[in-house]
């Protein structure tokens, strides 16, 4: 059975206090980089850093007294497990939660923090939900499905009518697809009240299985490759989001790992805001190919729970690729003053010394050198390729490791 856009104004008047609404947020910032006038709509904000605890919190609120009593199980790399975690907590409601053994450490331990039962099987999504499925036959619990279930669907698609109440002259929606259950509600809510709205899915060039089965016409499972984006690495779509995004979504388009870093990075930086992998996908495609100048755009932020080990290395990665962070591996020959040489030339430049690695033992130095890496803070590329040349120029031998 298809949601409708009946059951979409249903969801909404019955999340009550304990699902927010989501604000939507103009960046003058992203809109003079982008070339489009820019909203940001932040699911990061809502319960549990995510979307999903919409569409965990009212599934569950539909259940019967019979299935509370039974409980409820999930599968989830973590979003999705907090939602039905966090919805079960209020309801009293025993939940089991079935996570990939790769789950971010964080997303684990918030779940737990809910008190679920969280069990880790499988690398990825669809691996965990064969457990989950096994769990609820044995046991009588509730499958709360992560993306492919009418009722799920239905409470995702609240986001829509947030954004047409707040922005009713938007030209385009930006929004993440892994599963698609978000794709298919916000389809539903927009093209319901205006078709002329375009809607374009973001999907990770790791797991690109909505994107191949759109163009192949049929359920296809696609993916498999290593991503941070683990929000959306799932390898193959849901029936029912499939026939709802093939029926209504004007595209879906592709990003990779370092368009989703460079994305989070100036998030971080310039707004202040915590957006995970998955979160940031449409965003990043924006940043990236600006698609459409001069429109009214809104780019799905649809969620925040990123583990703060990789947060670092967000940091790290997108200094490096704005040219920000340079790292420099030379071999010197291992006698007084030869390392001033080095630092005048990256004071001259105006660079900042941040790591200094001094290393007689490497194997890469003979008896009587010294391997030296430095990592240096500029202001730029600009700023990285003078200091470069300069090197170049006094004929200091080095590796640029960024």
């Amino acid at each position: 059975m298809n949601p409708t856009y009946d059951e979409i104004v249903k969801a909404s008047s019955m999340r009550g206090n304990d699902i927010k609404k989501t604000p939507l947020i103009h960046s003058p910032m992203f809109s003079k980089l982008i070339g489009s006038e820019i909203y940001l709509k932040a699911e990061f904000r809502q319960k549990t850093g995510s979307f999903k605890a919409r569409g965990a919190y009212y599934k569950i609120k539909l259940l019967t007294d019979e299935e509370k009593k039974r409980g409820v199980v999930a599968a989830s790399a973590g979003n999705h497990a907090q939602g039905v975690a966090f919805a079960s907590a209020l309801e009293k409601i025993p939940c089991t939660i079935v996570m990939p053994k790769n789950a971010s450490p964080a997303k684990v331990s918030a779940t737990r923090g809910y008190d679920a039962k969280v069990i880790l099987e499988g690398t990825n999504y669809d691996e965990s939900s064969i457990k989950a499925k096994e769990i609820a036959k044995q046991t009588g619990a509730t499958l709360i499905h992560a993306f492919d279930d009418p009722q799920i669907i239905a409470a995702q698609g609240v986001i829509g009518l947030e954004i047409l109440e707040d922005l009713p002259d938007v030209d385009e929606i930006y929004l993440p697809i892994g599963g698609g259950g978000l794709a298919a509600g916000i389809l539903i809510a927009i093209k319901e009240k205006n078709p002329n709205i375009k809607i374009v899915g973001v999907q990770s060039k790791s797991f690109p299985s909505m994107y191949e089965s759109l163009k192949q016409n049929k359920i296809i499972s696609s993916g498999g490759e290593r991503t941070i984006a683990d929000g959306i690495s799932v390898k193959t779509p849901g029936e029912l989001t499939f026939s709802i995004i093939k029926e209504l979504i004007d595209d879906i388009v592709l990003v990779d790992d370092t368009e989703i870093t460079k994305a989070m990075f100036l998030l971080m930086e310039r707004m202040k805001f915590v957006v995970e992998p998955a979160g940031a996908a449409s965003l990043a495609y924006l940043i990236s190919n600006k698609p459409a100048p001069g429109k009214k755009i809104v780019a799905v932020m649809a969620g925040g729970n990123v583990d703060m080990y990789l947060l670092g290395q967000i940091v790290d990665k997108g200094l490096a690729a704005m040219g920000r962070l340079l790292v420099l591996s030379m071999v010197l020959p291992d006698r007084p003053g030869i390392f001033k040489e080095i630092v005048d030339e990256i004071a001259l430049a105006n660079a900042n010394i941040v790591e200094v690695i001094h290393d007689r033992l490497s194997s890469k130095a003979n008896a009587g050198s010294v391997t030296v890496t430095l990592s240096l803070e500029t202001q730029g590329k600009e700023q990285a390729d003078l200091l470069i040349k300069a090197l170049r120029e006094r004929n200091i031998q080095f590796t640029l490791l960024t």
